[in-house]
């Protein structure tokens, strides 16, 4: 096992039971696999995501990036044309796999440290009546700023727009309903709030799209229509080589998560996580990037100390020496790191980092 936490945005610690999940194989034709094991998961999927009826979910091998290409390349149309709200590294990436894809597509640039404004996509919604898809990313784990999902899904019905969100870093942690958002896509990953462990993504949208979705998509292996219909007229076979033991550690977890009372239980546990982190680390001198209004309970952002013999290598191999595992900064305009607080992770965890912390500020200690 470890000998340190990975306080990231995931991969992420997760349980023993998770990781001993992993330790039996799995025949890819068998009803244990495919009806026990993978058709249970796309239904306690389904029933974390909404309580209303009409959707459906499909998983799909390969990194979370990989499940939204799949989404974007299988589900919007060459006549269609995408609206993507990019304010940092994951909503630029929505951008690029559109360009990839030859989608026609409208990008509306923000600084990694802006929250969306809703008034200027409904802005550009009224100007551009040739938008058919909206997508944007609910967690931009970029800086830690929780985008506002529920406004922009309230713009795409009412302007009858299909609403794509990226929940990669979100779904599992943070809660809300699909359908009372008006999200019609939803994409996210096995290694994020769930608590599993990398090797898929899945895809949970309404019924309807994908149904008639036969015939999109730009790729053999990311077909997301292909794959969605193999499973539901093979009761959960996959088209290829199914991540089996990555799967069953998936399932583990899904009953992890409902043993420690639904998404609900775990967006408290995290929240606390991260208010225990912040509160602890200003005492220590240290700002984090975002005000606290719009920071999510998943990772957060802290400006790098000014002290001319601070390194970031060196604080982070003293943290690793010590049993945790932080993360670099990716904002384009600030020196910063991050430390995420998801996963197999608690309170107490929390105040041990704060502990290695205040033991680790050797920049202060020179003139």
């Amino acid at each position: 096992m470890n000998d340190y936490l990975l306080l990231t945005p995931g991969p992420l610690s997760t349980s023993d039971t998770v990781k001993k999940a992993m330790l039996k194989d799995w025949c890819t034709w068998d009803d244990e696999y495919n009806q026990g094991v993978v058709q249970a998961i796309r239904a306690k999927l389904v029933a974390l995501a909404t309580a209303h009826p009409g959707y459906t979910s499909v998983l799909m091998q390969g990194s979370g990036t990989a499940s939204v290409e799949s989404a974007l390349g299988s589900l919007i149309k060459s006549s269609d044309k995408l609206l993507v709200i990019n304010n940092g590294a994951y909503g630029e990436r929505i951008g690029e796999i559109a360009a990839y894809l030859n989608i026609n597509t409208h990008i509306i640039n923000y600084t990694e440290t802006q929250l969306p404004n809703v008034a200027d996509i409904e802005a550009v919604l009224l100007n551009d009546s040739d938008i058919t898809h909206i997508a944007m990313v609910h967690c931009e784990t970029t800086t830690g700023m929780l985008n506002p999902a529920e406004a922009v899904g309230q713009l795409a019905k009412t302007y009858n727009k299909v609403f794509v969100l990226d929940a990669m870093s979100s779904f599992g942690g943070i809660p809300f309903d699909l359908a009372d958002w008006h999200v019609d896509v939803m994409i996210s990953s096995a290694n994020k709030c769930i608590q599993g462990v990398p090797g898929f993504g899945f895809v949970i949208c309404k019924h309807h799209l994908i149904a008639q979705s036969e015939g999109v998509s730009r790729s053999l292996s990311l077909d997301l229509f292909a794959q969605w219909h193999c499973m539901e007229k093979n009761n959960g076979k996959w088209r290829f080589t199914s991540p089996t033991h990555v799967v069953r550690a998936f399932y583990q977890a899904l009953v992890e998560l409902e043993e420690e009372g639904g998404i609900t239980e775990r967006y408290k546990r995290y929240k606390e996580n991260q208010h225990i982190l912040v509160t602890g680390m200003k005492k220590l001198g240290f700002s984090p990037l975002l005000n606290t209004s719009v920071h999510s309970p998943i990772i957060t952002s802290f400006l790098s100390p000014t002290g001319q013999d601070y390194d970031f290598k060196t604080f982070y191999n003293a943290l690793k020496n010590q049993g945790f595992v932080i993360y670099p900064g990716k904002v384009s305009d600030a020196d910063c790191f991050r430390i995420g607080n998801i996963g197999h992770v608690f309170a107490a965890d929390m105040h041990r980092l704060l502990d290695a912390v205040a033991s680790n500020l050797y920049w202060q200690d020179t003139v």
